[in-house]
């Protein structure tokens, strides 16, 4: 395994049984992906796709029932890969009458620091999320939002190389969501690796370098995410100053006409329109991988 691959999953399969040992519900059926160092990577799905049951496999919380997944060249089982992660889970269970420094520093001391490293880790993640005013109020007080930054600043606390958010931007306002996605941003720009799940497509597409889409615990699509939305069969032009009789002309005429060619690209649908036209696909064709286009996204929007 490169070690240029952070995660890689290998007909990873997962299949939840009652009882009396029976098949219940298969969650994830035979997941290929690799994700590499340095990059953003989105996992995208409705509810009951298998997005959360894939994150707990990589976190080792799960055993896979067929295939493996492999952090950092180790099995996903082995705990000794957890000093290199950080994991903010959809719900955040923190000791709510504890405050931020407090939390914070309990964290750290799982990872035996030592106390100046501690004290100097805290301080420094409560004002990169933003709770430098409320660091000395219990976090019962906190808002659903104040949450999200702490349950953040609690998955950096071991500055890990690679980063687990579920549902990050969930409960924030449109500032913290903003926020939010910067700091992902800057994760990365520091080297980190990130994964994360959101409902929110916009967000997905603001900070995501590529993404898998999952449906019922299959593999849709994966590739980068300006590749998924570029509409290929579709040539976008922009210029100024042209005159009424060239608007409708193609490159030449621009040319000739002394326009300013700005831009001549094919242009790109939303991952909102490309996430719902897999899923229409997968549900009408179930267990066939999604053929489904941008162009074709576009062209039936259109």
């Amino acid at each position: 395994m490169s070690e240029e691959i952070v995660i890689q999953t290998r007909a990873l399969s997962k299949v939840y049984r009652d009882f009396w040992g029976r098949q219940k519900v298969r969650a994830l059926k035979a997941l290929d992906l690799e994700v590499h160092r340095g990059e953003v990577f989105g996992l995208l799905g409705p509810n009951g796709s298998g997005k959360t049951t894939t994150i707990k496999l990589i976190l080792g919380l799960l055993f896979p029932t067929e295939g493996e997944a492999l952090v950092f060249g180790k099995s996903a089982t082995d705990v000794g890969k957890n000093e290199r992660l950080g994991y903010l889970p959809e719900e955040s269970y923190l000791y709510r009458f504890l405050n931020a420094e407090e939390t914070l520093d309990f964290y750290a001391r799982l990872f035996d620091m030592s106390p100046d490293v501690r004290k100097e880790r805290v301080d420094a993640l409560i004002k990169q999320v933003g709770l430098d005013k409320a660091r000395k109020r219990p976090l019962q007080e906190y808002s659903k939002g104040m949450s999200r930054r702490i349950g953040l600043a609690q998955a950096l606390i071991n500055d890990p190389d690679l980063i687990l958010l579920d549902e990050p931007t969930s409960g924030l306002d449109p500032i913290g969501t903003r926020e939010m996605k910067d700091m992902i941003l800057r994760l990365k720009d520091e080297g980190k690796t990130v994964v994360m799940c959101s409902h929110l497509l916009a967000d997905v597409q603001d900070v995501c370098d590529r993404i898998a889409i999952l449906h019922q615990g299959e593999l849709k699509e994966l590739d980068r995410v300006d590749k998924l939305l570029t509409v290929a069969d579709v040539t976008q032009i922009r210029a100024r100053g042209l005159s009424k009789e060239c608007q409708n002309e193609i490159r030449d005429v621009i040319s000739r006409h002394s326009g300013e060619l700005m831009e001549m690209d094919n242009p790109t649908t939303t991952l909102e329109e490309l996430f719902l036209s897999i899923v229409r696909d997968s549900e009408a064709r179930p267990g066939r991988r999604a053929k489904v286009g941008a162009s074709e996204t576009v062209a039936d929007e259109g």
